[in-house]
């Protein structure tokens, strides 16, 4: 990491071409905003500040970095171009005389280990400017890179601006600067507007530089992917794929075991223990942690979960916001709302419903069972059918199940109510009051056998 480093980022354009009533740099990329993305990679690099260059929906922008202290905000009213965009940021870095990487809020894939070979170089080299560049196969759209015999950099130009010879060639400007800041601050002002678009292009700066003798130099990045800005829901679509394929390459290099990474939608955040085995088509995101030696089936769905070691999640299940702890067993087709809790050695099966639910070290649901606002003790079973009666249409009430209850099946527990340790409550019953330990409950309508009654139908 490197230090007297800042970065401005650019982030103030609409993004019409998303066609989006959310402005641009805020769509998700691999569970974060666009503009996280960036904003992490010259963290990680040493800058401090980071100044945000933000106009359209620009609280939103700023409330997305709510509370992050290196984080500082410029406005830019009116969109001119980038050398305008960098201008507006002059006051937010006042007293700052160190080097500012200038980057792009719509540029997800730029590397922490980019910038700083960027800034190394440029320091190496005492330069101005350098700018970060790529060699494309087809640059149309993009600003190319003029160097002089000795290969010094003289001047950018862009597209619109270009003649047919300049647009032939192949080295093009990424947006991504790394200046000096006495240099950048004593002539940004000097940028003019005469060029296709009447804009003030941040390009401007390297003539400047060249004619005034000072080191410009342009580092070519190795992987053209990590310059690609995004501008539509395609590049948008792209951008995503390219992330989650570094996410499950890193966690298959710390030993996690993905089948199919191509159908593996693994979001930023989200950390798996070793030997963790993960079947096709599943999505984890959020915040989740899942620890070692568990398996994931095919089809599954993990937002905001911390699952332990050695669990095993079955196909079609859906947890969000839940605590699995160590050796627990849930689905196939489970669901696992928040606040659900579920201790060692839990079992719950197909077509089970929790909510706010905790269930103690060894108990079990097998299945088609609706556990919401219950605290259940230890090795407690669930009859097929059991419905906790949470809500009574204004409010919502508990259920306590005690140590080592057996609870029969199309039990129906009307809240709230409590049923004492070691009690049983017989199949089809439903428990109104409540259930003292070592009891059993049972609620029936007596059977009535009406012999002959369906033949006299006929």
């Amino acid at each position: 990491m490197l230090d007297n480093v800042a970065a401005v980022i650019l982030a103030a354009g609409k993004g019409t071409r998303m066609k989006s009533g959310l402005v641009k740099v805020l769509h998700p990329v691999a569970g974060r905003p666009m503009i996280a993305w960036p904003v992490a990679a010259a963290r990680n690099a040493g800058a401090a500040p980071l100044v945000l260059v933000i106009g359209h929906q620009a609280n939103a922008v700023r409330n997305t970095f709510r509370g992050d202290t290196d984080i500082r905000c410029a406005m830019q009213e009116e969109q001119l171009g980038t050398g305008h965009a960098v201008a507006c940021a002059r006051d937010a870095l006042s007293g700052f005389n160190g080097t500012v990487l200038i980057l792009c809020g719509d540029t997800p894939l730029l590397r922490s280990e980019t910038l700083e070979q960027l800034i190394r170089h440029h320091r190496t080299h005492a330069a101005a400017l350098t700018v970060l560049t790529a060699v494309l196969a087809e640059p149309y759209g993009y600003g190319r890179v003029l160097r002089d015999e000795a290969g010094r950099v003289l001047r950018i130009i862009e597209q619109k601006d270009a003649t047919p010879e300049e647009q032939g060639i192949c080295e093009i400007n990424s947006g991504i600067y790394c200046m000096e800041a006495d240099f950048l601050f004593s002539n940004i002002n000097k940028i003019g507007s005469n060029n296709a678009q009447n804009e003030f292009y941040l390009t401007e700066l390297v003539a400047m530089a060249a004619q005034q003798g000072l080191t410009c130099l342009a580092v070519p990045t190795g992987d053209s992917d990590e310059i690609m800005g995004v501008n539509d829901r395609v590049q948008l679509a792209e951008a995503a794929r390219i992330l989650r394929r570094r996410i499950n390459c890193d966690l298959m290099l710390s030993g996690v075991t993905i089948i199919a990474p191509e159908q593996t939608y693994i979001e930023h955040g989200v950390n798996v223990g070793p030997d963790t085995i993960i079947h096709p088509n599943c999505h984890l995101s959020g915040d989740t942690i899942i620890g070692s030696g568990c398996e994931i089936e095919h089809s599954v769905s993990i937002n905001g979960c911390r699952i332990g070691d050695d669990c095993h999640i079955k196909a079609g299940s859906v947890l969000e916001g839940a605590e699995l702890h160590r050796d627990v067993a849930v689905g196939p087709m489970a669901h696992l709302r928040p606040g659900t809790v579920l201790h060692d050695h839990v079992k719950i099966g197909n077509f089970v419903e929790t909510k706010k639910a905790v269930l103690g070290e060894g108990s079990k649901a097998s299945h088609l069972t609706y556990l919401g606002d219950a605290e259940i003790g230890r090795d407690v079973n669930i009859g097929c059918g059991t419905i906790t009666c949470n809500y009574d249409g204004v409010n919502k009430h508990r259920t306590v199940i005690g140590d080592q209850v057996f609870i029969g099946s199309d039990v129906q527990l009307v809240a709230p109510v409590t049923v004492g340790c070691n009690a049983l409550v017989a199949a089809g019953t439903t428990v109104t009051r409540d259930v003292p330990p070592d009891s059993l409950a049972i609620a029936r309508v007596p059977q009535v056998n009406k012999e002959g009654w369906c033949l006299k139908k006929k």
